[in-house]
């Protein structure tokens, strides 16, 4: 059922006084709560609801809380516990009065989230910049000219090796049979345990022969495991159905080796969608998640670089064939049509319009204008940094290639509430500072008797 809408002029309460009264209506959430268009929200994910069941959350309740969770780098569970704890947190997800309790399940993130998808939720960029355009943070012109690069957003998984992935599968296998009441001849569990635990400390030592012995050993005992389970369930349709999943990636897991490379090699087991990216990094070789896509302003807007776009590239793609749509996804959101583009030479040979990408190291039709642009085309990369230290893009807890999207985008967009939030403050700061110096106040001041 759809969300009940709050009543315009809610009824007084005699015993409870408004968040409004109880606030600092100076404070920068109060300000940036006035500055974001919420019915837009209403508008974008009304569809999704049918008419009849149980009524819904309120949406500005989960867009808010889902904006603090991202501008802040906190946890399902530490954004809950801070709805309890400041009113202005209350006030920005569109409450009346103080709440003592929670009006949800913390569960409740997750599945308005699976409910919603990554592609609606572009909607929340597009508010982000619309708001930080009323905000004067940022303007049309800044919104032309765009720098686009690309990064890897990691996976919550540890770094995958042949002991621990095999050594993991016989956990699952065991813990499955047990669930589904599978006796097995020999779960395996102690003496894979004192393996994986030998192969990692030979490796350390760097004795890696002796430590193959102890990977064979684990290979072996997961094949043993996955066909005495395969033999047991041999005609039972139910439990078949219930373990087809994670038996296809033992399977996976059984048939892979060292050299194999490419979207079907598995990382992780409870996270298959994870690929190995290699970015050139001196401090990590590798990482391990998905390769995402960002577009910024070129020029610092007055509120700062704004992220204009965001998509995950699933596959790990070339660069190059990835920017067209890229382009197209930054002109959708912010309704401007980019005028200049610039990119590094990991785009040559791309598939955009060739006229308004400009590579780095590129000669013809390049303008003093366009060279001086161009030198700020390494400007993303502490937008990157932010998105990472700041936000959650360093770390994504997120289930499934639609958990990386989803993330990407609430990231970005609580990137720019950062920008915008700051912002504000920092317009008070100016309003203030000028009131207390204009010679009026000061001689008002002087002539007062607290003055004297």
């Amino acid at each position: 059922m759809r969300p009940k809408q709050p009543e315009a002029e809610p009824q007084a309460d005699l015993f409870r006084a408004r968040l409004e009264n109880l606030v600092d209506p100076r404070h920068a959430l109060v300000r940036l709560a006035g500055l974001i268009d919420w019915s837009r929200f209403e508008a974008e994910f009304g569809a999704l609801y049918t008419d009849g069941g149980r009524p819904g959350l309120p949406t500005r309740l989960m867009v808010g809380l889902h904006l603090l969770k991202h501008m802040d780098a906190l946890s399902d569970e530490a954004i809950c516990a801070r709805y309890l704890d400041s009113p202005y947190v209350q006030l920005f997800c569109g409450e009346v009065f103080f709440q003592h309790a929670l009006p949800l399940d913390r569960s409740s993130l997750t599945r308005w989230r699976q409910r919603i998808g990554a592609k609606r939720l572009e909607v929340l960029l597009a508010e982000s910049l619309a708001a930080a355009r009323r905000g004067g943070a940022v303007e049309d012109k800044h919104l032309q000219r765009v720098t686009i690069d690309t990064t890897v957003q990691p996976k919550a998984v540890t770094h995958p090796t042949d002991s621990k992935l095999l050594n993991r599968g016989i956990e699952i296998l065991a813990r499955l049979a047990r669930r589904h009441g599978i006796r097995l001849r020999q779960s395996y569990l102690r003496v894979a345990r004192r393996a994986r635990r030998e192969a990692a400390r030979l490796i350390h030592a760097g004795r890696r022969r002796q430590a193959e012995r102890h990977v064979r050993q684990l290979r072996t005992w997961l094949g043993r495991l996955f066909r005495d389970i395969g033999r047991k369930i041999a005609g039972k349709a139910a439990v078949q159905a219930a373990l087809a999943g994670p038996l296809g990636l033992i399977a996976r897991l059984l048939r892979q080796r060292r050299e194999d490379r490419g979207r079907d090699k598995l990382y992780s087991l409870h996270a298959p969608e994870v690929e190995c990216i290699g970015k050139g990094k001196a401090q990590a070789r590798y990482e391990f998640g998905v390769k995402v896509s960002l577009a910024t302003t070129n020029a610092v807007a007055p509120g700062g670089q704004f992220v204009l776009s965001a998509r995950a590239l699933p596959g790990n793609p070339y660069d190059g064939h990835t920017l067209a749509d890229q382009i197209a996804q930054t002109e959708r959101i912010t309704g401007v049509e980019i005028e200049r583009a610039y990119v590094d030479r990991g785009y040559r040979g791309h598939d955009a319009d060739r006229a308004r990408v400009f590579v780095s190291g590129q000669k013809r039709g390049v303008t003093p204008t366009i060279r001086r642009e161009r030198r700020r085309r390494s400007a993303i990369e502490p937008v990157i940094g932010h998105l990472k230290s700041d936000g959650l893009l360093g770390r994504n807890f997120l289930r499934g290639t639609e958990g990386d999207a989803t993330n990407l985008v609430l990231a970005a967009t609580a990137h720019n509430l950062r920008l915008l939030r700051v912002w504000l403050a920092w317009l008070l700061a100016c309003l203030l500072s000028l009131l207390q110096s204009s010679p009026q106040v000061q001689a008002e001041h002087q002539l007062s008797p607290a003055a004297a």
